[in-house]
């Protein structure tokens, strides 16, 4: 029987959650330019994350890591808003429900953490995940918010939390 568990990020996930991250956006043949590939905390993730009012989740399964999602305050703005960042899974890891489980969570911490509202980008080919960010109430935007540098991911979402 397969052992799911979410928790959330040491620093010994550091090099295991890149290379899931990594891995997706090869299998999956994604841009690799801005986005979250050429992201310079890619390898710090556990740094990155490591600071008031953010937190970063990795699934293992079988104490294997197959995926993460995390929040953080939105660079570059002064409104109250967290992004959802870095949700990536192994293929293995899709369709088992874990996303949403991972949104709830993520979308908890920041309601917890006292956000107004919860952003995220993401790229026109991941319509699964845009799917699964509808059901749990992102609505899209006609433009960016913040600056996250990731300049080819036009696809803006927002959810009042």
């Amino acid at each position: 029987m397969n052992s799911i568990r979410i928790r959330e990020i040491q620093k010994e996930d550091n090099a295991p959650m890149a290379a899931v991250i990594r891995e997706v956006f090869i299998s999956d043949d994604y841009p690799k330019t801005g986005t979250a590939f050429a992201d310079s905390q890619l390898d710090f993730m556990f740094e990155t994350y490591d600071k008031p009012r953010a937190i970063y989740f990795v699934v293992e399964e079988n104490g294997e890591i197959i995926g993460g999602a995390g929040v953080s305050q939105l660079e570059n703005t002064t409104e109250n808003i967290c992004e959802l960042q870095k949700m990536y899974f192994l293929k293995a890891a899709r369709g088992k429900g874990i996303g949403l489980q991972m949104i709830e969570k993520c979308l908890a911490k920041a309601t917890e953490f006292g956000y107004e509202k919860c952003y995220l980008e993401t790229l026109p080919e991941m319509v699964v995940a845009q799917s699964l960010y509808k059901k749990v109430g992102f609505e899209y935007l006609c433009e960016p918010l913040g600056n996250t540098g990731h300049t080819t991911c036009p696809v803006w979402m927002l959810k009042n939390l």
